[in-house]
């Protein structure tokens, strides 16, 4: 199963669709034992830095998708989920 990550941002319904579609089983969710339970993480996102990174800290979850990452699971950030991957930015000031 995929682990779509839902943090409040994002184009979650697009990515769970797209994966459905090439017949993948993937659920949204931002419960850190199904990301334990996930074959797959994926990190979706829409909008700016500063907010998305506040919101994915506010889950909880920023430490989880370290250790799952330093695990070998494989990992997509998509758009702003990938930027979410930069130790820093300067977007915003």
């Amino acid at each position: 199963m995929i682990a779509i990550i839902d943090y409040g941002m994002g184009n979650l319904r697009s990515v769970q669709k797209a994966l459905e579609a090439v017949g993948a089983e993937a659920c949204i969710t931002s419960d850190e034992m199904v990301l334990r339970a996930a074959a797959k993480i994926v990190l979706p996102g829409v909008g700016a830095m500063r907010p998305a990174m506040e919101r994915l800290k506010e889950t909880g979850l920023v430490q989880r998708i370290h250790k799952e990452v330093a695990l070998g699971k494989p990992f997509l950030g998509i758009c702003l989920g990938y930027q979410l991957l930069f130790e820093k930015s300067t977007e915003g000031g």
